[in-house]
């Protein structure tokens, strides 16, 4: 394979803020050694980002804990790693803890497991002051609230005593920002900082990030596998494949003419919002229902469902019970949709929204409370289990994270044979062999996969399993609760093509719920937007993803973040403007 690189050479009047020379790494095994790394060399500047990309196992954020010294004690790692200064490759573990933090600080993917439940987020802030410098216990939490204050907390003088349990998603990673910004760090490395965010929280994590390169002059290494974030935010972006860096250039120039064919190719499998595949099915019904009307109840609904409807939701509300004497959680309000046979639904919106609740009520794991809920003819507001037993052999489910929905006790095969067995279709595991060998093929994996664990697939063949099993049962309807959300985007394009190509060939009714709206339109017949529970506006894809009627529809689009550096800065500024002249204040000239 030709090796293309395009190396910017830093300037020699500005000393970089990390310097990576040929680093080579790699992890003992009880086989051969692991190869992860292959003579890397990369430089950051300061108040410079540097996005590093490719596909899981490519190497990238073993390169970005190189940094840190944040590696296991299997690796063996060789070649430099300059941090203001020091050779981090050659640091002992006591000099290593007096730079992280100080010099150099991480922004981790999921800032739940980050941050320690039994502490206050102002505890934590302050335990990393005190561990690098001489500050008083006052002093720190004085420090704690202006580094909240500085990272857009709100009235962060009282929120500094609280717990992370009592922060949204979007807050607690801002607290992991305040963490790592709190000592002057000019070096901050982001493992998928966005990952887990609905696209409006992303936005306003990566405006602070913007602000925190601008403002504090730091270095930022963006671990990431959404182009979008990359054109958003990266000034350069180099490309790894299997260890090496296979292309480095300036954001724009990478986008706009990528040299080397892994590149392409990845630039090719990024789902780009509004675009029609052909994955939408030529007859989708092109029934348009406006907020006006939903909120006048069923009667803005298509009015005349199809007498074979999969599911049928009319009013449909479901509230969560309060608890000491306190009032219910309407998590879902008067909700009215259908989907028919064979049809795609996609359902969008933030988290809180009420999506993934209303997935749950269709097969029975959450109770609704209120209106009509229609599944398969069975009516499940108020339905009893065992009347309800008999059709859960017609519905199936993907949840998000398939690694913790596979028992890791059974192989894959016996995993996907398991539905088949529970409801009698097999009298026993090798009278279920050759289904599941047959459904392991339909999503194109091998058929000696079905004698592995879970833990040794990649996540994008665990998630094409968890497709595979959740189809054992030749379902009518399929619930897919974010498939592809974790997925680097040349996975997430397989197992999409999978879905897609499983979905013509059987037919089956889907309720697809996503936070990406670009996969949503790729796949989905219909579209429905929730806000705080309630359907705002409804329609097929090109409609909602091109004519957006409802204000927050409007805003969610503009959120999206487009693998394209110069038009997600058109779309940025224009979106501040926006947000400005709501607020009443003077748009930027």
């Amino acid at each position: 394979m030709t090796v293309v690189q395009n190396h910017t050479q830093p300037d020699a009047a500005v000393q970089p803020a990390v310097e990576i020379r040929d680093l080579r790494i790699s992890f003992t095994t009880d086989a051969e050694p692991v190869r992860a790394v292959e003579g890397v060399n990369l430089h950051v500047q300061p108040g410079e980002v540097l996005a590093i990309v490719g596909e899981s196992g490519s190497g990238k954020t073993v390169t970005a804990k190189s940094i840190l010294g944040l590696l296991p004690d299997n690796a063996t790692v060789s070649g430099a790693v300059v941090l203001a200064g020091h050779d981090v490759v050659q640091l002992s573990a006591a000099e290593l803890r007096q730079v992280r933090g100080r010099d150099v600080a991480m922004v981790f993917q999921e800032p739940s497991t980050a941050l320690n439940p039994v502490f206050t987020v102002g505890w934590q802030i302050a335990e990393g002051l005190r561990a690098h410098g001489e500050y008083s216990r006052k002093k720190a939490r004085a420090r704690a609230i202006e580094i909240l204050g500085t990272v857009g907390i709100p009235d962060p003088q009282s929120r500094v005593n609280q717990y992370p349990h009592q922060f949204s998603g979007g807050q607690k990673q801002r607290i992991v920002i305040a963490m790592a910004l709190a000592l002057g760090s000019k070096v901050i490395v982001a493992d998928e900082p966005t990952t887990a965010l609905d696209v409006t929280v992303q936005a306003e994590i990566l405006d602070l990030l913007r602000r925190v390169r601008d403002d504090f002059g730091c270095a930022i290494v963006l671990i990431t596998h959404n182009m979008g974030v990359v054109a958003d935010l990266a000034d350069r972006v180099a490309v790894m494949y299997r260890g090496e860096v296979v292309e480095e250039a300036d954001a724009r120039e990478l986008f706009a003419d990528p040299q080397h064919e892994y590149t392409q190719h990845l630039l090719g499998a990024v789902p780009r919002l509004g675009a029609l595949t052909s994955y939408r099915k030529p007859g989708a019904r092109s029934t348009r229902t406006t907020a006006e009307e939903l909120s006048a109840g069923a009667a803005g609904a298509p009015s005349e469902a199809p007498a074979a409807a999969v599911v049928q939701a009319r009013d449909l509300q479901i509230v969560y019970p309060g608890r000491l004497g306190r009032p219910g959680f309407h998590a879902v309000k008067n909700v009215n949709f259908t989907i028919a046979p064979g049809e795609v639904l996609g359902l969008v919106g933030e988290s809180g929204s009420g999506k993934t609740t209303i997935g749950r009520a269709i097969v029975g794991l959450t109770r609704a409370t209120g209106g009509s809920l229609s599944v398969l003819g069975h009516e499940m507001v108020g339905f009893k289990e065992r009347a309800f037993r008999p059709l859960r052999s017609r519905v199936g489910f993907v949840f998000q994270d398939p690694a913790t929905s596979f028992n890791p006790l059974l192989t894959v095969g016996e995993a996907i044979a398991e539905p088949l067995l529970i409801h009698d279709q097999a009298q026993d595991a090798a009278g279920a062999k050759a289904k599941v060998q047959a459904l392991l093929d339909a999503v194109h994996l091998p058929t000696h996969y079905g004698q592995r664990y879970p833990h040794e697939l990649s996540g994008g063949q665990r998630q094409r399993a968890s497709l595979a099993r959740a189809l054992a049962l030749d379902p009518e309807l399929l619930v897919a609760d974010e498939p592809t959300s974790a997925l680097d985007v040349s996975v997430q394009a397989r197992v999409l093509e999978v879905f897609s190509e499983l979905q013509e060939r059987l037919g089956f009714a889907t309720l697809f719920i996503s936070h990406d709206l670009a996969v949503v339109g790729m796949l989905a017949d219909h579209i429905g937007v929730l806000y705080r529970g309630e359907l705002v506006e409804h329609g097929t894809g090109e409609q909602v993803l091109t004519d957006p009627q409802h204000p927050y529809t409007q805003r969610l689009l503009a959120s999206v973040p487009v693998p394209d550096p110069v038009e997600q800065k058109q779309r940025r500024e224009a979106l501040a403007a926006h947000r400005a002249a709501e607020d009443g204040q003077p748009q930027p000239v």
